[in-house]
This record gives C-alpha cells, sequence and structure tokens, in this order.
C-alpha cells in the first residue's frame, strides 16, 4: 500500500486556515503530508487497538 495513493483525510481549507493565521503561507502539497501523518497516527492507533485485543480505537490509542 505505500505506493497507492491515499484519501485525504483532513479538511485542506482548515489546514490552510491554520497555516493563514500563525502569519503564514502554505506549499501545495502540505495538505497531503498533513493527511499522510494522520494516516500513520491512525495505522498506529488500529495497531495499538488490535494487539490490546479490542475493537475500538479510542483516543489513547494515538
Amino acid at each position: 500500500m505505500a505506493n497507492k495513493s491515499k484519501e485525504i483525510v483532513v479538511v485542506g481549507s482548515k489546514v490552510k486556515d491554520v497555516v493563514r493565521e500563525a502569519g503564514l503561507r502554505s506549499d501545495g502539497e502540505l495538505v497531503s503530508a498533513v493527511s499522510e501523518k494522520v494516516h500513520e497516527m491512525l495505522q498506529a492507533a488500529i495497531q495499538r487497538c488490535t494487539s490490546n485485543g479490542r475493537s475500538t480505537v479510542r483516543p489513547h490509542d494515538l
């Protein structure tokens, strides 16, 4: 799945708003990079959840 393009799971305009509120501009690839980090966090949380024998991912799994 490393080469497969993943769906964007963040709201691009909201990511850009946060950067803009800091007085900065965002690169065109920023939203994709943030989404990739979210995917990584979710995969780690899913792994932790399943390794603990649960079927519900909880905030502390992050």
